[in-house]
């Protein structure tokens, strides 16, 4: 038992989730089973439950890597966005930012927001739901006064989120990347947040 555990020990959560990733990612999640994560780790499966209890955790573990580095990009655009800016611009920069991430991580983005499977919705949809909540919390963030106008504080901020999301997963779908499709994406953002803000461009 104690060999078990120090073979265990030996090999670490971040050497599963790296080698677990590219499976997952390549494979899907129900073709891979933590048998052949851990003969591509070259370990024996046993010792991948000594850090995950279960193949859905695993999953968990990798998504909320993606939604944290999401989470973060997302505050950072608002934080380096010119402190005078209008708040046009810094919601165009938001929502870049989103854009940008799902399609410069195509698989990533969809094991965070496309995944179907049952047993790891348990795991998701907090995830889902903080990383909505900080971009909503943005949007509010500079276009509250708008929002208020409009009278939708909560609803509008979901409907340019589901905007967002459709316009990534379309473009992933059609394998294209974010540089295929900048220009595209400058329109669809303007668009969006002069809705939010009626602000118009000179």
């Amino acid at each position: 038992m104690a060999a078990r555990r120090a073979v265990a020990k030996e090999l670490s959560r971040e050497q599963i989730v790296k080698v677990a990733r590219e499976l997952f990612a390549t494979q899907g999640y129900r073709a891979v089973s933590m048998r052949s994560i851990a003969q591509k780790l070259g370990y024996s499966h046993g010792s991948l439950y000594y850090h995950f209890k279960e193949k859905a955790e695993l999953f968990n573990a990798i998504v909320q890597e993606d939604y944290r580095t999401l989470q973060e990009q997302m505050k950072k655009s608002m934080e380096q966005t010119d402190t005078v800016s209008r708040p046009q611009h810094k919601l165009e920069s938001l929502m870049e930012t989103f854009i940008h991430f799902g399609l410069s991580h195509p698989h990533h983005y969809e094991m965070m927001f496309c995944s179907n499977e049952p047993e790891t919705l348990e795991y998701a949809r907090p995830e889902q739901d903080r990383c909505y909540e900080t971009f909503a919390s943005l949007v509010r963030e500079k276009a509250g006064d708008a929002l208020q106008r409009i009278g939708n504080t909560f609803t509008i901020p979901w409907v340019i989120f589901l905007s967002l999301h459709g316009f990534v997963v379309h473009y992933i779908q059609t394998k294209q990347t974010y540089e295929d499709v900048e220009a595209l994406v400058k329109v669809h953002v303007r668009f969006l947040a002069n809705q939010l803000t009626g602000e118009r461009e000179a």
